[in-house]
């Protein structure tokens, strides 16, 4: 699949999974997790790196659970990356302070806000904020569409059925020159590509495990329903966990150790077998995991981004916590090394798989 090498971007992402000290190996806490998340961020802004996005979870081994707040610190220190979340879940929030809030990051970075909104493959926060589980699509369905009237930044009259009554309504502060610029997340179903297209949003598409390319449908998927609908064909992304060190042999070192504990967790609260060696393995060399050498990620980054057909790619670094310094590798190395290459070999093959 053809896809515009001179339009690329490439985003790291974090859920702000607890890391580990260097030297006491003990996890650290939540106030110093946060803060490295900003840390991190600034050293993503000095290499190179597009975007940074944040996602929200409500749950213990997670230390963002408010994205918006971090990026509020992160527009103070940043020149100019992208400021965004990964994701933000607007079912259970209120769109007009949403929209406030990232109207607010989006003065304190100069333009440089970025929100994706998301129904949640967590469900945490769902009955910690009052949200009836059995009205999942339904939130999700008319929040976005509460937003996307947002996004216009006029006086807003709404009637909802789980959100407020609005009668020429103005909200504060105002975005002058330009909109939210705003994504969607997707986990692999056609409505949500339907959807999207409909409110004329990009997508991000989650391939965090299997082969990228099966996903490559919904990318069709989203240009057919964008020229019949008469909405423009946007950019399409896509985010997957990786680790990147000097070696392949230590990153997959990294890689097995604390992907691994991640997907075991999950795992396990949703009823999944443990990760064997041989689905590590077999994601490592054909699936959604870029873990190696600068050398070993570019060259799987620039095989996949044009068989999937995305212009835009997501690292989801630092999961299941790893050491501090293992996660400024990854950031160093993708940006200083991983972005350059991928960007070369794309070019050498006019944007073809």
């Amino acid at each position: 699949m053809t896809i515009n090498h001179r339009n690329l971007e490439f985003g790291l992402d974090t859920f702000g999974d607890l890391a580990f000290d260097d030297t006491t190996k003990e996890r650290i806490s939540y106030s110093e997790s946060l803060r490295n998340i900003v840390a991190e961020g600034k050293l993503a802004d000095e290499v190179g790196i597009d975007v940074i996005a944040l996602g929200e979870h409500h749950r213990e081994e997670y230390s963002i659970s408010s994205p918006d707040t971090v990026l509020a610190a992160l527009a103070m220190v940043t020149k100019t990356i992208k400021l965004g979340t990964g994701v933000t879940v607007l079912s259970s929030d209120d769109p007009v302070r949403v929209y406030e809030r990232f109207a607010t990051v989006d003065a304190l970075s100069n333009g440089r806000a970025q929100i994706m909104l998301g129904r949640g493959s967590f469900t945490e926060s769902f009955p910690l904020f009052g949200y009836d589980l059995q009205d999942y699509e339904e939130l999700f369905e008319e929040k976005t569409a509460m937003f996307s009237e947002l996004r216009k930044g006029k006086p807003l009259t709404w009637e909802g059925k789980f959100t407020q009554s609005l009668k020429n309504a103005d909200v504060f502060p105002k975005i002058v020159g330009h909109q939210l610029d705003t994504y969607v997340g997707v986990g692999g179903t056609p409505e949500s590509i339907i959807r999207a297209v409909r409110y004329g949003f990009p997508v991000m598409l989650a391939i965090i495990g299997g082969e990228p390319t099966r996903f490559a449908p919904y990318v069709d998927l989203y240009k057919k329903a964008a020229q019949q609908l008469g909405q423009p064909i946007l950019p399409i992304g896509m985010h997957s966990h990786g680790v990147i060190a000097d070696t392949d042999e230590e990153a997959y070192e990294i890689g097995w150790n604390y992907i691994k504990k991640s997907m075991d967790k999950i795992g396990l609260d949703r009823g999944w077998p443990a990760m064997s060696k041989e689905r590590f393995d077999f994601e490592v060399e054909h699936g959604s995991y870029y873990v190696g050498s600068p050398e070993t990620v570019a060259q799987k980054i620039a095989r996949m981004m044009p068989q999937v057909g995305v212009e835009r790619f997501d690292l989801v670094y630092g999961t299941g916590g790893q050491l501090q310094k293992d996660r400024f590798k990854t950031i160093e190395l993708y940006g200083t090394k991983v972005i350059p290459r991928v960007k070369e070999l794309l070019a050498a093959g006019d944007g073809n798989a």
